[in-house]
């Protein structure tokens, strides 16, 4: 039924698919007019005014790689990398 269509975003002029799957959403939502903005400018927009989360680095204590996180790290608690905490996450 749907099909997709491109679409040119206001805020950068770049053309952007706007996927079947998408349309499909919008209308189970009840949502009536097309996007106006590319995913990037929409994120962009959503996220103006917060501020920007602060990173440290860190070395993941399973795999020895260094990466970073939202926290800063304590000496007594095993930092680890999204791969190896994804990991651990699934074997509870």
């Amino acid at each position: 039924m749907y099909q997709d269509k491109k679409l040119i975003c206001k805020e950068c002029g770049e053309e952007f698919i706007f996927t079947a799957g998408e349309q499909e959403f919008y209308a189970q939502k009840g949502f009536v007019n097309e996007p106006q903005r590319c995913k990037k400018c929409r994120d962009a927009r959503k996220n103006a005014g917060k501020p920007q989360r602060e990173m440290f680095d860190a070395v993941c204590a399973a795999c020895g790689k260094s990466c970073k996180v939202p926290f800063q790290p304590r000496e007594d608690r095993p930092v680890y990398c999204s791969e190896c905490f994804a990991k651990i996450k699934e074997q509870q």
